[in-house]
């Protein structure tokens, strides 16, 4: 069995390659072997899994995935982040043939080597919504996950409606799965230390509400319905429905004095279904 990294050795890799931990990439690495293993357990990590992770950084949740996955599969922006991991790994008692890097951006990725079965990861805080709603669109194969996130991010994703939370990613990651919240993580075993909390989201995959087609037309709504969030539907979506949207927002039994913040995906695909009418 292999060994996970400690805060003096994350810390004396990135020196030896000259990582200096960016905001600009939202890099924070962990740097708690407990806090990995905390979250690869909330996760359901099987060893049949293949295990996707975003964003590996230095290494840190990456070993304790290979201390229970089949195999790991890493998509990494930072071409020295790539690189190095790999030889950490071996250095570190695991296979790294069950160990496939892919030196991208998370938010181009298309294809994987592997089809992966679970998603975890530290996601970079400027960009984690974006990532988790374009892995869940592009591969299906996953079927649960957790993410750790910044803690007003995971409000966002896991709130109802009503709440001051909810808003067009809480309604779009409901598209594909079902989420909540999975605790907080200290900010003590980040480095460097950010200046908000974290928290991490699981979630668990159903079938999509729809086709592809009808989710292109339904995000459209719910963008235009967020975007001025304090406007009555019948003003927010005017432009979508070229000035008639009152009649189109009733006729999907919708009361057009609602607000998007009040309604559930269910109520987005019905005003979707008459936009394409």
């Amino acid at each position: 069995m292999g060994t996970l990294l400690g805060a003096a050795e994350i810390r004396e890799i990135a020196a030896r390659i000259g990582v200096n931990p960016t905001k600009k990439l939202g890099q924070n690495f962990v740097v708690d072997a407990n806090t990995c293993r905390r979250i690869v357990k909330i996760a359901d990590v099987r060893s049949d899994d293949v295990a996707l992770e975003i964003g590996p950084g230095l290494g840190s949740l990456t070993l304790a995935l290979l201390e229970i996955a089949a195999s790991v599969v890493a998509v990494e922006i930072d071409k020295r982040l790539a690189d190095e991991l790999p030889i950490t790994v071996a250095s570190h008692g695991f296979d790294v043939d069950r160990l496939h890097v892919q030196n991208e951006d998370a938010l181009t990725t298309q294809t994987l080597p592997a089809e992966p079965t679970v998603l975890v990861a530290n996601l970079p805080y400027n960009v984690s919504v974006p990532v988790l709603l374009h892995f869940l669109e592009k591969f299906p194969t996953i079927r649960s996950g957790v993410v750790m996130v910044q803690s007003e991010v995971a409000d966002r994703l896991v709130a109802v409606p009503g709440s001051k939370s909810y808003g067009s990613p809480s309604v779009k990651a409901t598209w594909w799965a079902d989420l909540t919240g999975a605790g907080n993580v200290g900010r003590q075993v980040f480095w460097p230390t950010p200046n908000v909390d974290s928290s991490l989201v699981r979630f668990v995959r159903h079938d999509p509400a729809g086709s592809e087609r009808e989710r292109q037309v339904t995000f459209r709504v719910i963008d235009a319905a967020f975007a001025q969030r304090r406007k009555m539907l019948r003003s927010a979506l005017s432009q979508l429905f070229s000035g008639e949207a009152e009649q189109a927002i009733l006729s999907a039994g919708i009361a057009p004095t609602a607000r998007g913040e009040t309604l559930l995906l269910r109520d987005f695909i019905a005003i979707a279904n008459t936009l394409e009418q």
